[in-house]
C-alpha cells in the first residue's frame, strides 16, 4: 500500500496537467498552440527511428560526453582544491571570474575556436555544467569528518587509498547533489549550443520546425525533450540510489534512533 501510495502521488499531478492541457485545448483553432491530440498526432508522425538515429542520437552522445567531463573534471579539481588551502586561495579569484560568464555567451568564441562541430556542443556543456559539481565538491572535501582524518593519519592512510576512502567517500552526497544540479543544465546548453551551431541535432530541428512554420512538429520535439528529462532524471535516481546506498541507510538508522 505504501509503494502505491507513493506511485500515486508521483503520477498523480502529471496526470492531472496532461489531462488539463487535453481538454483545455481540445479543438483549439490557434495556429501557434495546437491541441495536445494535434501535438500527439505530429509526434508519432515526426520522431520516427530513422529521425531520432538521425537527430536525437547524435544531441544524446553530445550531452552525456559533455555531462560527463564535467562531473570528472568538477570531482578532480573540486577535492584537489578542497584539500588544498593554498590551492584554493590562489584560484578562487579565477574560478570566481570564470563563473560569472554565462555559458551561451561562450557559443560564438567556441565556433571561431572550434567550428560548429561536436567539440563546440561539448565544451559549452562542459564549462556550464561543471560549476556546481566543482562548488558541491570543495563544499564536501572541507566539511570531511576531522576524526576520520585523524585516523587515516594515525594509520598511514595516505595517498589514492587516503582520497577514495575517506575524501571522496566523505564528499560523495555533495558531489551527487552537485551532479544533479547539472544535468537539468546540461540539457539547456544542449539545445542552446544545436540551435546557434549546429546543422543538425534536436535543437536545430526544433528550430528549423519554428522557422518553417511546423508549429505542431515544434512542440513535438518540446515534448521529446520533456521526455528525456523525465527519463535521465529516472536513471539518475538510479544510479543514486546504488551509490549512495551506504549514507541513505544510515540516515534511515539515525531517524530511527
Amino acid at each position: 500500500m505504501r509503494i502505491l501510495w507513493r506511485v500515486l502521488l508521483a503520477a498523480g499531478l502529471p496526470v492531472a496537467l496532461i489531462a488539463a492541457w487535453w481538454f483545455g485545448s481540445a479543438g483549439s483553432t490557434d495556429f501557434y498552440w495546437p491541441s495536445l491530440s494535434t501535438i500527439i498526432d505530429a509526434f508519432g508522425r515526426t520522431w520516427t527511428w530513422e529521425m531520432f538515429q538521425e537527430q536525437v542520437l547524435p544531441s544524446l552522445w553530445r550531452l552525456l560526453a559533455g555531462y560527463l567531463l564535467a562531473v570528472l573534471l568538477g570531482v578532480a579539481l573540486g577535492a584537489l582544491i578542497g584539500l588544498s588551502r593554498t590551492v584554493r586561495d590562489l584560484l578562487e579569484p579565477v574560478l570566481e571570474f570564470l563563473r560569472a560568464f554565462p555559458p551561451p555567451v561562450l557559443v560564438p568564441a567556441a565556433i571561431l575556436l572550434a567550428g560548429i562541430g561536436d567539440r563546440t556542443k561539448i565544451l559549452v556543456i562542459v564549462f556550464g555544467c561543471v560549476w556546481p559539481v566543482l562548488l558541491n565538491t570543495i563544499e564536501g572535501v572541507r566539511a570531511r569528518d576531522e576524526v576520520l582524518s585523524d585516523t587515516c593519519r594515525t594509520y598511514r592512510i595516505t595517498g589514492l587509498l587516503r582520497l577514495r576512502h575517506l575524501v571522496l567517500r566523505a564528499a560523495s552526497p555533495q558531489i551527487v547533489t552537485g551532479a544533479r544540479q547539472a544535468l537539468p543544465l546540461a540539457i539547456i546548453l544542449m539545445v542552446i549550443s544545436e540551435m546557434m551551431a549546429a546543422n543538425e541535432g534536436l535543437g536545430f530541428t526544433v528550430l528549423q520546425f519554428q522557422r518553417g512554420f511546423q508549429i505542431p512538429e515544434m512542440w513535438s520535439g518540446v515534448l521529446l525533450l520533456g521526455l528525456i528529462g523525465i527519463v535521465l532524471s529516472l536513471l539518475f535516481r538510479l544510479a543514486e540510489r546504488s551509490l549512495l546506498g551506504w549514507y541513505h541507510g544510515q540516515r534511515a538508522g539515525q531517524r530511527e534512533f
